[in-house]
């Protein structure tokens, strides 16, 4: 859930108008993150077509020329309870391409729903075929992402799964520019796979990628404005995307629109070299997955005003979609 999705759902303050900051000395730097590998819809999408769709999206990453770490749900490696060579080989492109591999669990569970401790046995599942595999290429996991952005249900859960990422020797990789590109997305594929019936196809596809990249870049331009309002300065972002079919045809454009707008796309080991990420979350032990911005204002005390102006997901989108709402 966004943080204006949270907001609204405490009746806070209605949105306000909220520009991004243009002025010429800001250090723009943003992270790829991209999610739920080797595919988001994996169990949903027959073997041949899943590999044309993961073609495309490594063309894309591919035409885009910069640097993106990937987070691996071992589950989606697995066909009829089998790890499948064929989907570790995805993987492997990957690192061939020069990305980096992180752990994002090996069933993408909540926490909240399976309590700390079984969450940690999840992470370290997650890293039965990612360990080794990094193994061959000199390398070893070095950063977990939480499912759903969720840390834990409080202080107490927290505490556990820190021990837990320490042992495996994991650092969190968090989320700045958060958002609802898994909803763009599943308007998408329900589209491009014949799941909601539209009036033609290709412009209802066409009108999806065309109006995927300003939402998109809207949210980055907010939550530069949410750093600058913050900490007094642009922190190196770090941004969340989705392995699917959506960024397999968009992704290209959508990185040369965030450096249309004078952002450097760097690695996920440079942005959180940034000082402003070793406060963690910052004190906020709630259970939403938000951005971690959101936390340290949460933490700090921040008026509902502060957090106004998030963009959201058209009408026509959560249609599309199948969704009520975000």
């Amino acid at each position: 859930m966004t943080a204006l999705a949270l907001l609204r759902r405490l009746a806070l303050l209605p949105l306000l108008a909220c520009a991004p900051a243009h002025a010429g000395d800001i250090d723009r730097r943003i992270a790829v993150t991209i999610d739920d590998l080797p595919w988001q819809r994996a169990g949903a999408v027959p073997a041949p077509v899943l590999q044309q769709r993961h073609d495309r999206l490594m063309a894309q990453l591919a035409q885009a020329g910069v640097p993106a770490t990937g987070f691996v749900n071992e589950i989606k490696l697995e066909v009829d309870g089998r790890v499948a060579p064929e989907r570790v080989a995805m993987l492997r492109d990957w690192l061939e391409a020069g990305h980096t591999l992180g752990n994002h669990g090996y069933s993408h569970p909540r926490i909240d729903d399976i309590g700390a401790r079984a969450y940690c046995g999840d992470i370290e599942r997650g890293e039965q075929v990612l360990r080794p595999l990094l193994r061959e290429y000199g390398q070893a996991p070095r950063w977990f992402r939480h499912p759903y952005l969720r840390a834990g249900r409080d202080a107490a859960d927290r505490v556990v799964v820190q021990s837990c990422l320490e042992r495996l020797g994991y650092e969190v990789a968090p989320v700045t520019v958060d958002n609802s590109e898994w909803i763009w997305a599943s308007a998408y594929a329900r589209v491009l796979d014949g799941a909601v019936q539209v009036d033609d196809r290709e412009a209802a596809l066409e009108r999806l990628r065309r109006g995927y990249v300003p939402y998109m870049l809207n949210k980055v331009d907010y939550y530069e404005r949410q750093s600058i309002d913050l900490l007094g300065r642009a922190v190196p972002q770090v941004w969340l995307l989705h392995a699917n079919e959506l960024n397999a045809a968009a992704y290209a454009g959508l990185v040369a629109g965030v450096q249309r707008r004078g952002y450097r796309v760097v690695s996920l080991d440079e942005a959180m070299r940034d000082p402003a990420y070793a406060r963690g979350e910052g004190g906020y032990t709630g259970a939403r997955g938000i951005s971690w911005l959101h936390r340290w204002a949460l933490a700090e005390g921040r008026p509902p005003a502060f957090f106004a102006g998030e963009p959201t997901v058209p009408r026509w989108v959560l249609d599309l979609a199948g969704m009520a709402s975000e």
